[in-house]
């Protein structure tokens, strides 16, 4: 498995509903990993980078060990567990100090000291009498004992001072700079497969796969090293339509506002599509909100090995229709691939990192306004109101996504056509593959009476 980040690996292990993913979003300070009172809410592996008294460190929530959940998926939540505790340099145990000591307690506890790593064993939910009376229950598994509350954050300062005790020496030598790193977002809806393309991608299986729509509940996100690149994959949950969603309860609703919250932080959405559906109303909602959001964008079908054509002008029909569905997005470039065989997978991060390094290129402003006085020589820009307007300078205001500001001899704006053509040729002149491009119209400041 790749390790991500840097620092050590905490994991923290458990059994269902002992409120680990509560701990791993207070240390972590974010809302990462979704919490409910659900036993088994947690399937796979969640990991975010933490911080205590200038030590860095990833943290890691796992599924709920060996205990009661009606999850049809939990024999597959605990192997996923399982291979999370291999990959730890130090095991957080947390049980639930109100109901005591219980078989399934046991049982971690023997998965535990079989991986011979060090161990802090933290009793939730401090906080409560019951908790208080029965945590001298625990002294018997034998590990270092802590009495700490999740939810309301009793102890967990103490606990975070043991663990650093658990580090490693700090080395004294300046660490190197971080390497910038590319964040992939990988939406569509439920069993399109998501999972599978980053379980392919990662030549492991980091994350569980299963025909049960929403298997994936956590955006789940994975650091891989590609071509001198750091790339951060991230798993999401399948975003059905906002009916569906709403009468399938409070954990896929918080699955989708995660995926949402996903694609406004990455660089990248790949969007994958079923070959045999072709894009759905839905597909074009989910790549409406990845537009909006800023980020670049690659159309990928998936199980193409599924299609029965596969000539040249099935290809093209077949992405014709493609792009009639999802006009808006015709920037975007498509891919056509099998995660199930890995056919062309290797295609996607190739082209993810040339749409990203699209989306934050910087256009010199001499060579951006050479460019305008050409094209609008060819053609003179209309405007909304129609009246007479000409370019005088333009600028390149920003990028991620990139913006331009084109300033204008009268206060107007540009008709939508010639906003458009604008765009399509700034995409196609400096290669702004994959990538909305922002632009926006000023009238030239008024020269000053003392301006010459």
């Amino acid at each position: 498995m790749a390790k991500q980040g840097v620092g050590p690996s905490v994991v923290l292990v458990g059994r269902p509903n002992v409120g680990k993913s509560t701990l791993f979003n207070r240390i972590a300070g974010t809302r990462r990993s979704i919490v409910a009172p659900v036993a088994g809410t947690t399937r796979d592996m969640v990991s975010a980078p933490a911080q205590w008294l200038n030590h860095q460190f990833m943290l890691a929530d796992t599924g709920g060990l060996f205990g009661a959940t009606t999850d049809p998926l939990h024999s597959m939540v605990v192997e996923q567990g399982l291979r999370g505790m291999q990959s730890a340099d130090i095991i957080v145990f947390l049980v639930d100090g109100r109901e005591g000591l219980v078989p399934g307690d046991l049982d971690i506890a023997q998965a535990v000291r079989a991986l011979n790593r060090p161990v802090i064993l933290a009793v939730n939910k401090a906080d409560d009498k019951r908790a208080k009376a029965r945590a001298a229950e625990f002294h018997q598994l034998g590990f270092n004992l802590m009495e700490v509350s999740a939810e309301h954050g009793d102890g967990v300062a103490d606990l975070l001072d043991e663990l650093l005790k658990l580090f490693p020496v700090k080395s004294t030598a300046p660490e190197p700079e971080a390497e910038p790193e590319v964040a992939i977002a990988i939406v569509g809806r439920p069993n399109v497969g998501k999972s599978s393309l980053v379980n392919r991608l990662l030549r492991e299986e980091r994350v569980m796969v299963s025909d049960m729509p929403g298997t994936t509940r956590d955006s789940v996100d994975v650091m891989l090293q590609y071509r001198k690149k750091r790339l951060r994959l991230v798993d999401t949950a399948g975003m059905r339509r906002p009916g569906k969603v709403a009468t399938a309860g409070q954990v896929e609703s918080i699955s989708v506002v995660l995926a949402k919250r996903a694609m406004t932080k990455a660089d990248v959405a790949v969007i994958l599509i079923d070959a045999a559906e072709g894009a759905t109303d839905r597909d074009a909602a989910i790549a409406g909100e990845a537009q909006e959001a800023g980020c670049g964008v690659v159309i990928v079908v998936n199980k193409w090995d599924l299609m029965a054509g596969s000539d040249q002008q099935f290809v093209k029909d077949y992405d014709d229709k493609l792009r009639f569905q999802l006009k808006f997005l015709e920037y975007a470039p498509i891919l056509h691939i099998s995660a199930l065989t890995g056919d062309r997978t290797g295609k996607v991060l190739e082209m993810a990192v040339r749409v990203a390094e699209a989306r934050t290129k910087r256009v010199p402003t001499s060579a951006l306004n050479k460019f305008v006085e050409e094209i609008t020589v060819a053609n003179p820009p209309t405007s909304k109101h129609r009246r007479a307007v000409r370019i005088m300078y333009a600028a390149q205001t920003a990028s991620a996504p990139p913006r331009f500001v084109f300033f204008t001899n009268v206060a107007t704006e540009f008709h939508f056509s010639y906003e458009r053509y604008l765009v399509n040729q700034l995409r196609e002149h400096f290669g702004f593959i994959g990538t909305p491009i922002r632009i926006s119209v000023r009238r030239r400041a008024k020269r000053t009476d003392g301006a010459r």
